[in-house]
């Protein structure tokens, strides 16, 4: 497959990265208007489409600060559709009326529906990720807590009593035990697939 080009409109991507307080009010002002119209056209108000933006602004944060988004298409493509996806599924989810205008001729974009998913993908693995993890025992959170938290196994080992053999042991046993009830998650195929 070929290698997608950056887009110029990286530039949004990287400021809401930095947490940048003008690229953040750049994309309110060029963009939202937009996803309002949209939200309060489909069973929606402006609450719920400031949520929305909300939702979705934080979702991108997140995939540039820890997945090193790529922007491959125009940001308003893509913003656009995470909006409108995010909405439909709110929608779905609350049992509201059907949507009332479809504006498929708003955005067709194939850059921006292949980062969608890339993103829907990872906010679905992320949220599976923390509802298996809340289903561990107290022993294996706590030794994979600190884990993340610290640097080395040595220091974890230190903080929680036990030696450093246990910890690296009991982490390999928690690690498969949590990729085991992930993988055996009806959710898990779900994600799979998509």
């Amino acid at each position: 497959m070929a290698e997608r080009k950056i887009h110029e409109d990286q530039k949004y991507i990287d400021g809401l990265a930095q947490n940048n307080a003008l690229v953040i009010r750049a994309v309110y002002d060029k963009f939202a208007s937009k996803v309002i119209h949209y939200i309060c056209n489909n069973s929606g108000d402006r609450d719920d489409a400031e949520d929305i933006i909300q939702e979705v602004l934080v979702i991108i944060y997140e995939q540039a600060r820890d997945k090193n988004l790529k922007l491959t298409c125009p940001f308003d493509a893509y913003f656009f559709l995470l909006c409108k996806r995010k909405w439909l599924n709110e929608l779905k989810k609350s049992s509201r009326k059907a949507v009332t205008t479809e504006d498929e001729n708003v955005y067709r974009n194939e850059e921006a529906e292949i980062l969608v998913t890339e993103a829907d993908v990872s906010v679905a693995k992320e949220k599976l990720f923390e509802v298996m993890f809340d289903r561990l025992g107290k022993a294996c959170k706590e030794l994979l807590q600190a884990s993340f938290r610290m640097k080395s196994m040595e220091e974890v080992a230190d903080t929680l009593g036990i030696t450093y053999a246990y910890a690296r042991k009991k982490k390999s046993l928690c690690v498969g035990k949590l990729t085991d009830m992930v993988r055996r998650s009806p959710e898990y195929e779900k994600i799979k697939s998509s």
